[in-house]
């Protein structure tokens, strides 16, 4: 008699809990990606940053903060291709997509959106997406122009057939919906909705008289086909109000993603007129404190709508600063890069260990810090064992799962020990521990100028590679690559081994 009580009491116990695990509603998942943004920047990582960034700073009071995280690369789309695709960039390609430069995904690659629609959820990405698309062109390129010091060719608008939707982009990688102008110094200078431009583009981005001026350093653009009256001091205005419109327009019964992908504070730098003042780093800072009120709005956005407390909330940026940096710490005092020695397109520290923000009410404790190395490679591992979704096989396979060390759980998996830094083909760094091998005599790939070496007390090396203990010399200034020769040894094996597992060659 006592055993059936107990069966019937164990299977009561069984179905209360096979519905709390049918009715767990599973996390909303918001990816705010800063583009060029350095990991001085931000004022609560930073107490000598000149600009204020209080929504991120509390984002930071609410979440985890991460002070050794990486992106893939030292520029744009190789690390947003790792970030959605959970893969060390350079087993595809180092460069970034060029001007109207065909996918830098295969149709065989998995990305996290896919994922995460195959398991229930609504997903979109608005902002830059630097990622190529399949083009419908005409005919070659007709337009010619000298921009740095070469002659480029560059497709006009009747090039290109602009009534066709347009293959390759966001929603052949998972999104359900995308909106935004897809690199904002890029043609076509044009609104994209989903596979279509809203409106055909007319004529041509005119690179030596864009018709408007820019608060800091230069337009950066490429030549190509715009729509009449195109003014890129529009572009983040309208894209802050489409992801709040979007996130408004979502409901608590449908898990969703959303991937907002920022043009700024990338070149050009263009903080519109509200925001000029705003802090004590020029035209770059006022454009870092308007990402900023940006992220604000669409924290707003989620905590008006009644997401907040179930909604995975990462900020982070692609890759450091870009070089206008180094005038700018001389100039204002203020070291967009914070500590680290390098910027934009270098292996040193500064090329990639970038801002890293999460929060997740109830499962990530307030105000922690976490010294554990990751990497944006690692969000799609993490993330698909936060929302149960599961990786299939071949899946993100240089992608690790850092859940534990999220929810504070230090018993669990390691974590990441191992890795890769590179952004162009001839220079890596291998990181394992607190070491970090480069291959070369310098991580540099933008040259560093005299003033700047001088005002950080900076010496060159002349070793054929670097190695530093970042535990002791997070600013990498003390090279014992003669020191510890087995550790070289053993670092430069990792790297070959790596490389030996393969490149994912192009369709």
């Amino acid at each position: 008699m006592r055993i059936h009580i107990i069966i019937a009491a164990l299977g009561i116990i069984l179905l209360n809990l096979s519905c709390l695990k049918i009715d767990k509603k599973e996390p909303n998942i918001v990816i705010l990606y800063a583009d060029d943004m350095g990991y001085g920047d931000l004022s609560c990582q930073n107490p000598d940053s000149k600009i204020p960034t209080p929504n991120l700073d509390n984002l930071a009071s609410e979440g985890m903060r991460f002070t050794d995280a990486h992106s893939s690369s030292g520029v744009c789309s190789p690390s947003r291709f790792a970030l959605l695709t959970g893969t060390y960039h350079w087993r595809r390609q180092h460069g970034i997509v060029n001007s109207f430069g065909k996918p830098f995904f295969n149709e065989s690659d998995i990305t996290l959106p896919q994922v995460l629609k195959d398991n229930g959820y609504t997903t979109a990405c608005i902002g830059k997406w630097h990622l190529g698309w399949n083009w419908e062109f005409k005919n070659e390129p007709s337009g010619e122009v000298t921009q740095w010091g070469r002659v480029t060719k560059f497709y006009g608008p009747e090039d290109i057939d602009w009534s066709k939707p347009v293959s390759g982009g966001p929603l052949d990688r998972g999104f359900d919906y995308y909106f935004g102008d897809g690199t904002i110094n890029f043609p076509p200078y044009a609104w994209i909705e989903n596979d279509r431009l809203i409106e055909a583009p007319t004529e041509i981005m005119d690179i030596n008289n864009i018709g408007f001026d820019t608060k800091e350093g230069n337009w950066e653009f490429r030549p190509g086909p715009k729509v009449k009256d195109w003014n890129p001091y529009n572009v983040l205005p309208k894209l802050t109000e489409k992801a709040v419109g979007w996130i408004n327009n979502q409901s608590k019964n449908q898990p969703f993603f959303l991937y907002f992908a920022f043009p700024s504070p990338h070149a050009p730098i263009i903080p519109n007129d509200e925001f000029i003042g705003k802090s004590e780093a020029g035209g770059y800072g006022d454009f870092v404190y308007q990402t900023d009120w940006v992220a604000g709005q669409i924290l707003t956005a989620l905590k008006e709508k009644g997401f907040e407390d179930n909604t995975i909330v990462i900020f982070s940026a692609d890759n450091g600063p870009e070089h206008y940096a180094f005038e700018r710490a001389q100039k204002y005092d203020h070291f967009s890069m914070g500590d680290f020695r390098g910027l934009k397109r270098d292996v040193w520290e500064g090329g990639h260990r970038v801002p890293l923000i999460i929060k997740w009410p109830g499962q990530v404790k307030k105000g922690s810090v976490s010294g554990k190395l990751v990497s944006q490679i690692d969000f799609m591992a993490t993330l698909t064992a936060a929302t149960g979704a599961g990786l299939p096989g071949n899946a993100a396979p240089d992608s690790y799962n850092f859940l534990p060390q999220l929810l504070g759980d230090e018993s669990g998996s390691s974590g990441r020990e191992v890795l890769i830094h590179n952004t162009n083909p001839d220079k890596w760094a291998v990181r394992k521990g607190s070491w970090l091998y480069i291959n070369d005599k310098s991580g540099q790939h933008t040259e560093m100028p005299e003033f700047f070496k001088n005002l950080r007390g900076y010496s060159d090396f002349e070793t054929k590679g670097l190695l530093f203990n970042l535990n002791d010399d997070p600013e990498q200034r003390i090279n014992l690559y003669d020191k510890f020769p087995a550790i070289v040894e053993e670092l430069e094996g990792i790297l070959a081994d790596q490389k030996a597992k393969g490149y994912l060659q192009k369709d």
